[in-house]
C-alpha cells in the first residue's frame, strides 16, 4: 500500500470537512502547525544537551607543571 492518490486524498478531505466543519479546519492546522515546531524546537534542545554531556573537559597530565600562587621558598645560611 503506497502513498494515497489524488482521489484518495479528496475523499479523506471531504470527510474531514463532514467531521469537523470549513471553519475549524484552519485551526486544525494551525495546532498542528505550532505542534510540529514544538517538536522540533524539542529535538534541538535533546540535541544540544548530548553534545554538551558527551564533550569531556580537558585534564591535566601528571607531567604538566600547574601554576601556584605560593612564593618559591627560600634558604638562608648562617
Amino acid at each position: 500500500m503506497g502513498m494515497p492518490g489524488g482521489t484518495e486524498l479528496l475523499i479523506i478531505l471531504g470527510i474531514v470537512v463532514l467531521l469537523f466543519g470549513a471553519k475549524k479546519i484552519p485551526e486544525l492546522a494551525k495546532g498542528f502547525g505550532q505542534g510540529i515546531k514544538n517538536f522540533k524546537k524539542e529535538m534541538k534542545e535533546v540535541d544540544e544537551e548530548e553534545v554538551a554531556s558527551t564533550e569531556k573537559p580537558k585534564k591535566v597530565e601528571k607531567n604538566e607543571e600547574v601554576a601556584t600562587t605560593e612564593a618559591p621558598k627560600t634558604t638562608t645560611q648562617a
